[in-house]
């Protein structure tokens, strides 16, 4: 362990250290996409949709541009739109509910878990309408909801049940993967989440075959084979590099997100006796990935400038809960009416996570954290 005078770095991830450790694997998959010349789509983004199919246990992925697109697509194929409301969380990135809004339909927010800053399953009734639609579930930081109840609710009211699954690839709620609970899922492949391309990437997962079609369909053009457009679709479709590129991490994912956790662990076993913050909470029956490692602390904006000063980089998902933006000031709320994700948006603070951390970098962190509580 350095002496504290020693500063040293801890990126919130570390992409090329990432790139280092598959490098030869790497180079050879991008240069057989070179070697082929086939850079949309062809037999490797065939490939990546199989080999992730098979490792998630789903009949259907469908592969798209990056995970906004593939919101929108699979609510636009289950027929949302005009007239129609659907329920998401009020904490998420604001594709979650961007995507609502731009089928015609009306975004309904619901506060998050107190505890583990998820969608509140317990708040769902009390936004239920006759227009409602669907429920967009979002697995936040790795984190599952709470599925039996989510899943028995959208069941009872005839609902659609999707899941956001883009921070939460290979997490489990009892033994089941985040994303097979509902009618379709949809994952982001962007380059810092647990399984991230070089660039912008998505996918759409689902055992429902009629819909599948419809995914695949409206994600080209509205045409499975080229210039037989059935309907009207958009241009949203998985680069081959990137498929190569997903590929090959995906061998990997097993071991990442088990160094993940053990790095959450080794987190949790350094800061549990710094009451001044709350560590995050691990839903029973649940496996959390740690796309995210996220404490909530009342001096966050002083905590986070004293580690960057220490060479520790951090971030926060997200500084300002969705209802709380400019962007959905028409729909009237005031910050009292998510008590829960308006609190959060000042006090959570997400800390270094990706697998490759060291333990060096990770006893410096919390080692700096408890300097910081302890000259206080």
């Amino acid at each position: 362990m350095k002496d504290l005078k020693e500063y040293l770095a801890v990126p919130f991830v570390d992409l090329n250290t990432q790139y280092e450790s598959v490098k030869d694997e790497m180079d050879a998959a991008i240069k057989s996409v070179f070697t082929e010349m086939t850079f949309i789509g062809g037999r490797f983004v065939q490939q990546f949709e199989q080999d992730f199919a098979n490792a998630y246990g789903v009949k259907h992925v469908i592969s798209c541009g990056n995970g906004t697109d593939s919101l929108y697509i699979i609510l636009k194929m289950l027929g949302i739109g005009p007239g129609d409301e659907v329920m998401t969380a009020s904490n998420s990135w604001i594709s979650s509910s961007e995507t609502i809004t731009q089928t015609g339909a009306r975004v309904v927010f619901v506060d998050v878990h107190p505890e583990y800053y998820s969608l509140d399953e317990t708040q769902l009734k009390q936004k239920l309408t006759s227009r409602t639609k669907a429920v967009v579930a979002v697995h936040l930081q790795g984190q599952v909801c709470e599925m039996d109840s989510i899943s028995s609710f959208c069941q009872s009211h005839s609902l659609h049940l999707i899941e956001d699954c883009a921070q939460s690839h290979f997490s489990e709620y009892k033994g089941t993967k985040a994303g097979l609970f509902g009618v379709a899922s949809s994952f982001s492949f962007y380059p810092g989440k647990n399984l991230g391309a070089y660039g912008d990437a998505g996918c759409m997962i689902t055992n429902d075959d009629a819909l599948a079609v419809k995914l695949r369909m409206y994600a080209r053009h509205g045409a499975l084979k080229k210039h037989e457009h059935q309907i009207e679709g958009v241009n949203s479709r998985m680069d081959t590099l990137q498929a190569v590129v997903l590929s090959v991490k995906l061998r990997h994912i097993d071991k990442w997100t088990s160094q993940r956790i053990a790095h959450a662990d080794l987190y949790n076993e350094l800061l549990h006796e710094v009451s001044e913050i709350i560590l995050p909470r691990v839903r029973p029956h649940t496996q959390h990935t740690y796309h995210l490692y996220v404490i909530r602390c009342k001096d966050r904006t002083r905590l986070a400038e004293y580690l960057r000063e220490r060479g520790i980089e951090t971030s926060v998902h997200y500084p300002t809960a969705l209802p709380n933006l400019k962007a959905y000031q028409y729909l009237n709320h005031s910050p009292d009416d998510f008590p829960v994700a308006t609190c959060l948006q000042d006090e959570i603070l997400s800390l270094p996570m990706f697998p490759e951390l060291t333990e060096e970098q990770i006893q410096y962190t919390a080692c700096c954290i408890k300097r910081f509580y302890q000259k206080k």
